[in-house]
């Protein structure tokens, strides 16, 4: 390579505008880093929490499976940790630990919610309602109150005069007071069941209502439903059963989770709860892994407490919480990623150093792609609990990592994007012009197939499903700069590529409307969406290709 005075401007222009992408990267991350203030607390200086819901699984711990036991020395390890913060733990069930619970709780000075766990099958029934009796009579000091039954009339697998029958049942052998939990909608449909109960039970998650509830707005909407309650039950006590908020997972509606509305979701309705001298207990202590498989990511993330560092995720006595603790090294991520396009474009441009527009192209090419790449590499693991989940974060990723290389090589070879028949049809291999149609070909086709196959799933079965807005923007965003940087060639429509732009923009439409534009997860997956049918519709088959 020559070094003459004008490759030498040009080489400084690459890297200045590498610096300043680098730099923009950096800068974004660190406002997505900022800590967000928390508001004020509701406990005062060594008060506790009334109560948290304590599952003891950890890992690949699953209660769905059979013969799964817990350690009693792990559950005496968590109750240790939540003691420090909480006075009491609410239990769903009478198997896997229970009476080691109890044991521990005793010892670590904690009350317990007994909860017995109700279902379709009479004999389990059976053994549930005689085991809790047993239970409620051995540890009279330790169990506050015994709760029959846990969203059964919810998931419909019992009738309400069989759930009636079992809380009498067990409250006419245990000495504490006896109730029952399910959503709030159900009390107010099945009345009947407050005469049975000495106090109602709720169960309030606003991220979860029909109609998602900001977490700005969830202690308002928990304050007016448990006041609609109290005021169809006069002289009944109201007991918030399930109040919490996840700390990550999808968007629903404007319904974000992450830490910061984790937290403001608990501690405003925590405060609006002491004002009213209601008791609150607060799902989770811990992160359950295993509910991811019935409720997706966002299920596995409701817990208070970390277990790696015998802390809360927040602290209660307010302050700060950033939302992406890790920025640092998202950033860092980012700019490995635009520092690998970049050299990219420069080896490909060889002798003939491209001018400075071209390398304002490739920071336009880089930084939106190396700042989302940084995010989804960050949701890998907590999305991924199956092979097939993994397999596609992985492959989602890895096409968000190539995307702007590959793009950087095309852009500086004026190459545009092949057709999809052409690739399949059987481009030689052995030049280097062959390597790059099969890099961009392979690429967008594995692209396509992961953003069909996933948009589909947010159309037909949306509510648990992951909306991957960061590797599929990141994946599209270089080919969207490619497509507008290379000279369009004549040939006929690709009618494969067609019909994919079709079925990809029809379920954007679709999706933005269900999932409506205070989603903004869903927005920017949409709007990848539309990107990548836009390049699909234009895509031509050059004459004599096939």
């Amino acid at each position: 390579m020559s070094f003459q005075p004008a490759n030498g401007h040009r080489i400084g222009s690459a890297l200045a505008l590498f610096a300043l992408t680098a730099f923009a990267i950096a800068a974004t991350w660190w406002w997505l880093g900022q800590p967000v203030a928390l508001p004020p607390s509701p406990l005062d200086p060594g008060e506790k929490l009334y109560c948290v819901s304590y599952a003891p699984y950890r890992g690949s711990q699953d209660p769905l499976v059979e013969g799964t036991r817990v350690p009693a020395t792990q559950i005496d390890q968590d109750l240790a940790l939540i003691a420090k913060y909480s006075n009491c733990v609410r239990i769903y069930s009478v198997e896997d630990g229970a009476a080691d619970i109890l044991a521990s709780a005793r010892r670590h000075g904690l009350k317990v919610l007994d909860g017995l766990w109700l279902s379709g099958k009479a004999d389990k029934n059976s053994q549930q309602i005689a085991a809790t009796i047993a239970l409620a009579k051995q540890y009279a000091d330790v169990i506050s109150a015994v709760i029959v039954g846990n969203e059964v009339l919810l998931r419909g697998e019992l009738p309400v005069a069989d759930l009636i029958a079992a809380i009498r049942e067990v409250k006419a052998q245990v000495p504490e007071p006896v109730t029952y939990a399910d959503v709030w909608e159900f009390w107010l449909r099945y009345r009947e069941v407050a005469n049975a109960v000495d106090f109602i039970t709720i169960h309030m998650l606003p991220y979860w209502e029909d109609f998602p509830i900001p977490a700005e707005h969830a202690a308002a909407h928990v304050e007016a439903i448990r006041d609609r309650v109290a005021a169809a039950f006069p002289g009944k006590e109201i007991m918030i059963g399930e109040l919490g908020w996840p700390s990550g997972g999808r968007m629903r509606e404007a319904a974000r989770p992450s830490p910061s509305n984790q937290a403001r979701a608990i501690l405003d309705t925590l405060a609006l709860a002491k004002r009213d001298h209601v008791r609150v207990n607060v799902i989770e202590a811990f992160d359950q892994p295993w509910k991811r498989w019935l409720e997706g990511t966002v299920g596995g993330q409701w817990g208070i407490f970390d277990r790696s560092t015998g802390a809360p995720k927040f602290s209660f006595s307010g302050g700060a919480i950033s939302d992406h603790p890790n920025w640092p090294m998202q950033a860092l991520a980012g700019i490995m990623l635009a520092a690998a396009t970049f050299a990219a474009a420069f080896l490909a441009s060889g002798a003939k150093l491209a001018p400075a527009f071209f390398w304002w192209r490739m920071a336009a090419l880089s930084y939106l792609p190396a700042v989302l790449f940084g995010w989804a590499v960050a949701e890998i693991a907590p999305e991924s609990f199956s092979p097939g989940g993994w397999l596609r974060a992985l492959a989602l990723v890895a096409i968000a990592a190539a995307a702007p290389i590959v793009c950087a090589v095309a852009c500086a070879a004026r190459r545009p994007l092949p057709a999809l028949s052409t690739l399949l049809g059987g481009a030689r291999i052995g030049t280097r012009r062959d390597a790059l149609t099969w890099a961009l070909g392979l690429s967008v086709l594995l692209l396509v197939l992961l953003a069909v196959q996933t948009a589909l799933g947010l159309v037909f079965d949306p509510r648990y499903r992951d909306i991957p807005f960061a590797a599929v923007g990141a994946a599209v965003l270089p080919y969207l700069v490619l497509w507008v940087s290379t000279e369009r060639r004549p040939g006929a429509p690709a009618m494969a590529e067609r019909a994919a732009a079709f079925v990809l923009a029809a379920a954007a439409i679709y999706i933005a409307f269900n999932e409506t534009f205070a989603n903004w997860q869903a927005v920017w997956f949409c709007g990848a969406l539309i990107g990548l049918a836009f390049i699909l519709a234009r895509a031509r088959v050059a004459p004599g290709s096939e």
